[in-house]
This record gives structure tokens, C-alpha cells and sequence, in this order.
């Protein structure tokens, strides 16, 4: 008699949990000001170049005016209309989570000029680089600075006195002003008291001294400093009794009407020019200005105290970056950088892809063949149809100008772009202007929904049939960008892939219902369900003894049902590994919830872009390449795509660079604590700093030399 076979194990049944304690999860504008406060840490870390950390206060600054302009702005809104909804599963409120925002956006930005005054300044002197103040001047330089006011900024300043005819001007987002107090009557009898100077933006803000002015290798002067040495000039006859520089920042995020639209390029035209004079949301002044003139200035603005932000020194640090550019210190920046050009990609961008899928980790390997993939195309005369969609890129690029040739060309070119891309709407509706004349067919994507996805597909005919080449990023269509952000872009000809990707673009530019794709998933439609679905059945894998694992890297976690969803595999034994740069409302560590997720946040000289899911362990593991994060916006209010990636060749690539190099960086590397600080990781007594981003450059310099190129 045969034996019976064993039976298999029975797979026991996994019942998901839920979570609602408000505790459990953090607010996303207070992690971004966090994650601001890392990017600030960065200007004091003696490691790195001089000059690299003056150009990361630059960026500090720079991202804490967007923060004010979109996210402050809004808060604000509702504060002003009443309206007090919960803003995320942490539980706050706007009123609540505004007060906490002023109190650290307060210390952050008192955090910014110490570092500028008190280590930057005396670093950069220590290298010859000086930022001179108006009683430093020598005679000679005082002579030199009184010549340029009167030929080079007189000439183009209006100072407007304040009065019942001249009321308070209409001061420009961000712009630098000053508010200057003066006694005696006027050549009218007017004694108003005060005025108002606008500083053109044609004005340089730094100005360098001549070589042979100058007391150093390179000697600098702000222009705030020019005009205040000089102002008793445009006030003749009445005494100056105090000048102060101001700045203001106001609401910068665009609203169209969609019901009432008819064309959005010209709504948005009209609403850029107004996005200039938008509701002020904060006030930035020189910290030697009175009371009275600090409260009557506020009092303009329609601002509370809080709003206030006085500093020690230039009203807006960004400009600092014009010194980096001018300043010839090699020694003091980061070394140069050129990403190689891989040679599976050479001699022809079509053979390559037809013989084998192509990954690029940018910027460790080029974004020509990018380009080139376009460029080729557009002269191609196989080459019959192109079809894009661009969010953020540059409407002068080569890759912008293969599109237009391509047009002129007579293929069939068709351009979904996005023209909501926060600050860059002017450049797409130059760039969507310059297609539409070259008979291009512009589409400006899905009203309600943003565009985001990242997709490129040409139609080729060969040996009279029609073959499909995509390329898929996880990042922007962008030359100028794709050489300071890491981001992975995914060339292939698979037959599925190319389906999925027509069928998306058919749904952007046509009508009906979304198509079913066949290996990609899509938001809004089902990107967010397939990521709950891949971690519940790592949950599932763990529960049964099963090897789980999770791995995701992306920009910002702020979803509660993916954070619920990670916390349940959390529970069920799933070890789960999040590099996440910015934004997180996960909170790691939790006994009994996330004792398994360690979530770390990695900076350096590139910006970490890309959006890459594994589920599972090794070569075996799902993997994914996106254009989203995990953010309520990407899975249901834009357009966005995920593609699997099945070679085992190319997994193995996105593990070893996207996870298992960076998972070991140190120096540059925050983890996320319970707490909901952030802990630097500093490497032990006598171990090495270990950069992640420097050992890849090197990985891809070493790879390259030995890479074949296709027989």
C-alpha cells in the first residue's frame, strides 16, 4: 500500500489590525521642519567643503520660504476662514499646529544666522573670503561704493514717501525693501516721517570689489549695505533717523476655478502675475528696528507678532549662493562630478534597449541617453510617433528642443504637460507655447488631477511592423536637475510595459474610462491599493513563519492607510527598512506596533529622488520603480505609475544601490527615533565615515571600465 504524501502545512488565516491613536503618528509639517533643520545641520558639519555648506544654508533658507508660501499660506487660510479640520491622523488642528510651527520656524531661523555670523562668516575669512560691513570700508573702498550707488543704483530707485497720496506701495513676494524714518519738511511742507525703498530685482544683491580694492582674495558687499551707506542721498534736505531692510513673504499657491475655466494655460498666465501680491504670511526685518516701526509694519502686512522674523543680517540668506558661483575655490566645493555615460547604451539607444532592458542611476550614470533616446527619435526616420508627459524641466534643454525639431520634423508628437508644477508654471507655458507653434499636441493633463508620472514612448516602424521603446523615471525630465538628484530611469521595449504605458497616455489625452493596465499599476486608480496589498501579504508571509521583508525608498511617508499597513506587518514580524529624505508621519520603535521599521533619513551633496519598493527578500522580491510617494496627493490626486522590475540583473542593481550601499552611510544619515526626533549617526571611535554617495560615484566609475559594450 503506498504511503500518503505530508501534508502541507496549513496556512494560517492573518486578520489585519487597526490603529487609531492619534500618538502614533507625527505631524507632516512639523517633520518637514525637521527634516529642514537636517539640511541646516549639514552648514555646520566641518566635513564637509566650505562652500558646499554656505550653498546648504542657502537651501535651508530657500526651502523654509516655500514652506511659508504653500504650506504656512494655507494653514493660515483656514485659521482666517474659520475652518478647523483635522489635518492628518496625528489629530492637530490648523490653529494648533500653526502656533507649534512659529515657535520652531522661529528657532530654525535664529539657528540659520548663527550659523551664517557666527561660523560661516569666520570659516569663509579664514579663507579670504570676506563680507564686508559698511565700518570696515577704507577710504578707498568708500569712494568706489559711493561711484557705483550713483551710477549703478540711484538711477533705478523710487523711494516713496508715505502719506494720504502716496499710500504703502505694493511690496513684491520676497523682495528686498526698506523702510527708512525721516525728520523735516519736504520741498511740498509734507513731514510724513517715513517712506518706503524697493530694490529693483536687476540690482545685483552682492556686489564683489575690484581685485585691487579688494583687502582679500575675494571681498564682498551686500547691496542692503550699498543703499544704507547712501540713503540720506535720496531724501535731500531731511535727516534719516534709521533704515532697515525687510522682506516679505506671501501666499504662493495658485487657485483656478476649474468649473468656470476654459483654457488653463491663460488662467494660470493671469494667476502667476497675481501670485506676486498674494496675502502676506511673514515678515522678516532687520532685528535693529524699534517697536513702533516693527508694529507699523505689521499692522500694513495684516500680521500678528508671530509672524515677525527679526535677523542678523541679510533678509534672505538664499542670496548667498551668487558668492559660490563667483568665488574660483575649487579646494572649497565638492570635486567635480561627471557621470559617466554607460556603454549599454552606445552606439544606438534603439539596439540597446531592443537587446536588453536598460536601468540608469542617475547622477552616477548620465541623463544623455535620455536625451538622446528623444533626439534620436526626432531625426529618426523610422520614427513615426512620440508621446510625453513632462512635470518639471527646462524649456531651453536639448531635450525640450528635440521635441520641437521632432514636430518640425513632421512626427506625430504629443506632450502631456503639467502646468501646476509649484514654481516652474511659467516655464511650462513657454515650453507648451513653443510645441503648440510647431504643431506638437499639447495636453495640460486631467483638470482636479496633476500629471506626475514620468513616461516616454516612440513608436518605430521596423521591417514593416510598429515596435514600442519606453523609458519610465522615478524622477523629472529635467538635464539640469537629473545631474544633483538621485533617481533611477528604466528603459525597455517589453511589449506589456509599452501597452501599459499607450494605455496611460491614451487616458490622459483621450476620454472614457481608465484601461486595466497589465503589469503597471496607476494612481489614482489602483497604485495605492497594490502597495497595501504587497505589504499585507508580506504580513501575511511573516504570520506563517515565512521569510518577509519590506525595503522602500522614497521623499516623504504621510499616508495612514500605507503607515497603518506598514504597522500591521510591523506587528506580524516584518522586517521593514524605509530610507525616507523628508517628510515622515510614521513613527518607528513603538512596543507592540513598530518595533520592526527603522526609518532613516539620508542626506548629502545629491538630493535622494528616487521612489523604489521591494517586498520580499533578494532577487526573489517584488520591486518597483515610481514616480510617487507616499503621500495622500500622489495616490489619489495626481496621475502617477509603478513598474515592475524583473530581471534579475536589474533587481539586484536597485538592492545593492539604492539599499544596500546607502542603508550603511554614516555622518549624513538620521534615524528616526519613537520620540519623533531624529538621531544623527556618528560613526563609533575609530570607525571610518562611510559616504554612500562618494562610494557610488566610484562603483560607477569601476563598473564602467570593465562594462562591454553590446555585440
Amino acid at each position: 500500500m503506498a504511503k500518503k504524501a505530508p501534508e502541507k502545512p496549513k496556512t494560517k488565516e492573518y486578520n489585519t489590525l487597526r490603529f487609531d491613536d492619534p500618538n502614533l503618528y507625527i505631524n507632516r509639517e512639523l517633520s518637514w521642519l525637521q527634516f529642514n533643520q537636517r539640511v541646516l545641520d549639514l552648514a555646520k558639519d566641518v566635513s564637509i567643503p566650505l562652500l558646499e555648506r554656505v550653498r546648504f544654508l542657502c537651501i535651508s533658507s530657500t526651502n523654509l520660504d516655500e514652506f511659508f508660501e504653500i504650506r504656512v499660506a494655507g494653514l493660515k487660510a483656514q485659521i482666517r476662514h474659520d475652518e478647523h479640520p483635522v489635518l492628518g491622523p496625528d489629530g492637530g488642528r490648523p490653529l494648533e499646529i500653526f502656533s507649534q510651527i512659529a515657535a520652531l520656524a522661529h528657532a530654525q531661523v535664529h539657528d540659520q544666522y548663527s550659523v551664517w555670523n557666527d561660523i560661516l562668516i569666520p570659516a569663509l575669512k579664514k579663507e579670504k573670503i570676506l563680507f564686508s560691513r559698511r565700518r570696515e570700508w577704507d577710504d578707498a573702498q568708500k569712494e568706489w561704493i559711493k561711484t557705483y550707488f550713483e551710477t549703478q543704483v540711484l538711477p533705478v530707485l523710487s523711494p516713496v514717501g508715505l502719506d494720504p497720496s502716496h499710500p504703502f506701495p505694493r511690496v513684491l513676494n520676497k523682495s528686498l525693501n526698506f523702510i527708512v524714518s525721516v525728520s523735516g519738511k519736504d520741498a511740498f511742507g509734507r513731514n510724513s516721517g517715513a517712506a518706503i525703498v524697493q530694490a529693483p530685482r536687476s540690482l545685483p544683491r552682492i556686489i564683489a570689489f575690484p581685485d585691487h580694492l579688494s583687502k582679500a582674495e575675494n571681498e564682498f558687499v551686500f547691496l542692503s549695505s550699498v543703499i544704507h551707506a547712501h540713503v540720506e542721498d535720496l531724501f535731500a534736505g531731511l535727516k534719516v533717523k534709521g533704515c532697515h531692510q525687510f522682506r516679505v513673504t506671501r501666499n504662493s499657491d495658485l487657485f483656478v476655478n476649474e468649473e468656470v475655466m476654459v483654457d488653463l494655460r491663460i488662467a494660470l498666465e493671469s494667476e502667476l502675475f497675481a501670485r506676486r501680491f498674494g496675502d502676506a504670511v511673514r515678515l522678516e526685518i532687520a532685528d535693529n528696528c524699534n517697536d513702533d516701526v516693527s508694529q507699523f509694519m505689521l499692522g500694513q502686512f495684516e500680521l500678528e507678532g508671530r509672524d515677525l522674523y527679526q535677523v542678523n543680517g541679510p533678509v534672505n540668506l538664499n542670496r548667498l549662493a551668487e558668492v559660490i558661483a563667483a568665488t574660483d575655490r575649487p579646494d572649497l566645493k565638492f570635486p567635480p562630478h561627471s557621470p559617466i555615460i554607460p556603454r549599454v547604451t552606445q552606439p544606438d539607444i534603439f539596439d540597446a534597449i531592443r537587446t536588453n532592458d536598460i536601468l540608469l542611476h542617475h547622477p552616477y550614470e548620465s541623463f544623455s541617453p535620455v536625451v538622446e533616446f528623444v533626439r534620436s527619435a526626432a531625426s529618426d526616420p523610422k520614427v513615426l510617433a512620440i508621446k510625453m508627459t513632462l512635470y518639471r524641466t527646462d524649456s531651453r534643454s536639448l531635450l525640450s528642443q528635440a521635441l520641437i525639431e521632432a514636430a518640425r520634423a513632421g512626427k506625430e508628437v504629443t506632450v502631456v504637460i503639467e502646468l501646476r508644477a509649484r514654481f516652474d508654471e511659467q516655464e511650462n507655458i513657454e515650453l507648451s507655447s513653443a510645441l503648440r507653434d510647431v504643431g506638437a499636441h499639447v495636453v495640460y493633463g486631467v483638470v482636479g488631477y496633476k500629471t506626475h508620472a514620468k513616461l516616454a514612448l516612440i513608436v518605430r516602424r521596423e521591417e514593416g511592423e510598429l515596435r514600442r521603446y519606453v523609458h519610465l523615471g522615478t524622477g523629472n525630465y529635467h538635464p539640469a536637475t537629473a545631474r544633483l538628484y538621485t533617481d533611477f530611469g528604466f528603459f525597455t521595449s517589453n511589449d506589456e510595459i509599452c501597452a501599459d504605458v499607450n494605455d496611460m497616455l491614451m487616458t490622459l489625452t483621450g476620454l472614457g474610462k481608465a484601461r486595466k493596465l497589465r503589469v503597471m499599476t496607476q494612481a489614482p486608480f489602483n497604485l495605492a491599493d497594490r502597495v497595501v496589498e504587497n505589504i499585507r501579504d508580506q504580513a501575511r508571509k511573516a504570520f506563517n513563519k515565512e521569510p518577509a521583508r519590506i525595503r522602500a525608498k522614497m521623499n516623504s511617508l504621510t499616508d495612514k492607510r500605507i503607515i497603518d499597513a506598514l504597522y500591521d506587518a510591523s506587528t506580524a514580524g516584518v522586517k521593514v527598512e524605509l530610507i525616507i529624505r523628508g517628510m515622515c508621519s510614521l513613527r518607528p520603535g513603538v512596543s507592540k506596533v513598530s518595533e520592526n521599521i527603522v526609518v532613516r533619513s539620508l542626506l548629502g551633496r545629491f538630493l535622494e529622488h528616487s521612489r523604489v519598493w521591494v517586498f520580499g527578500e533578494d532577487e526573489e522580491a517584488e520591486i518597483f520603480l515610481s514616480s510617487a510617494d507616499w503621500m495622500e496627493r500622489n495616490l489619489y490626486r495626481r496621475v502617477e505609475h509603478a513598474v515592475p522590475i524583473k530581471k534579475k540583473k536589474l533587481k539586484k542593481k536597485i538592492i545593492k544601490e539604492c539599499f544596500d550601499i546607502p542603508w550603511k552611510n554614516t555622518n549624513t544619515t538620521w534615524q528616526l527615533l519613537s520620540s519623533g526626533e531624529y538621531q544623527r549617526r556618528i560613526p563609533k571611535k575609530g570607525e571610518a565615515i562611510f559616504l554612500s554617495q562618494e562610494e557610488l560615484i566610484m562603483h560607477h566609475i569601476e563598473k564602467n571600465l570593465i562594462q562591454k559594450p553590446p555585440t
